[in-house]
């Protein structure tokens, strides 16, 4: 007689400003699992491992955004616990999670990345250098964080005077504005899957423009011509390896009106509402939102029939 099927544990909620949206995440896919695995929702509320959890019985299916989520410490904690769980590991995560170590790697692996640098609040960079070196349209954004949560896009001297002058600490990336189309595409296991692209009425994809309904069009899949697509694939998946991602990310890039793309970000662990970026990717390549995230598990749930030598009913 066969064992049964791991739980299925569901992280979401969290401590970082993204707790809200994590929370989304966190239900429509602890409803979707439901159907293919027996499921619980847990919702984190400290930067600790919840109680419960049984490196015997579960599989963690993290929905948590920001730190203790995205940045590899969640992964530590459950590492030392024995716990198996779907989604990039901890060195990934951790890297990833770090906006400028992976524009490091992705150009070294042979991706464009925008002109820029990293640098802490208690030692900003003048608006003279910024001018000098990067020209008056640019980014200045956290360089650990998501959601585009305090982001400022600058066009000119006095905008970027007025973005230095809010940040008092933490570390932070300036990089020179990519102007072009925005696109986005979800990997699994190392494959890419549809482009979307990302049309904010507003010109820039940042909060508002995320959680605000009607703020955004979405065109999935993006109107490219196969070449392009398929280039944009390429780069994603070269992206992904380079990275050390596990099981699944979604990549986000620029495209300017010579078709170069440089990447953005990767978002390891994405919003994962049914009408979220990662969801629509997977549309475009023919599979629901039930499909993707049983899909999602896959490779963790494999890990736990390894470790366990127990057959997975799929």
């Amino acid at each position: 007689m066969s064992e049964p099927l791991p739980r299925i544990t569901v992280l979401g909620g969290g401590t970082s400003p993204e707790r809200e949206v994590s929370l989304g995440s966190g239900r429509a896919c602890a409803i979707a699992l439901a159907r293919s695995f027996p499921t619980r929702l847990v919702d984190v509320t400290r930067e600790e491992l919840p109680a419960g959890l049984d490196p015997d019985r579960d599989v963690v299916f993290s929905t948590l955004h920001g730190t203790f989520g995205e940045d590899g410490a969640m992964q530590r904690l459950l590492d030392l616990a024995g716990v198996i769980y779907a989604g990039c590991d901890a060195a990934s995560s951790e890297l990833t999670f770090d906006k400028e170590r992976t524009k490091q790697v992705v150009r070294a692996a042979g991706g464009e990345v925008a002109r820029g640098w990293m640098f802490a609040g208690a030692d900003k960079p003048t608006v003279k250098r910024v001018l000098a070196e990067l020209g008056p349209q640019v980014v200045i954004k956290p360089n650990r964080s998501g959601s585009s949560v305090n982001l400022h896009v600058c066009d000119g001297p006095s905008s970027i005077e007025a973005a230095l002058a809010a940040i008092t600490d933490g570390e932070w990336v300036v990089e020179q504005r990519i102007v072009g189309r925005e696109l986005t595409v979800g990997l699994i296991r190392g494959r890419a899957m549809g482009v979307v692209e990302i049309a904010p009425k507003s010109g820039v994809f940042d909060y508002s423009s995320k959680y605000t309904k009607g703020l955004t069009e979405y065109l999935a899949p993006a109107p490219l011509a196969p070449e392009i697509e398929q280039a944009l694939q390429r780069d994603a998946e070269t992206a992904f390896a380079a990275c050390g991602c596990r099981d699944y990310a979604r990549i986000d890039y620029i495209m300017t009106p010579e078709n170069r793309c440089f990447l953005l970000e990767i978002n390891t662990l994405p919003g994962m509402k049914e009408t979220s970026l990662l969801p629509m990717s997977a549309q475009c390549a023919g599979m629901d939102f039930t499909a993707l995230v049983r899909e999602l598990v896959a490779g963790a749930c494999e890990r736990f029939a390894g470790r366990k030598r127990i057959p997975i009913v799929r």
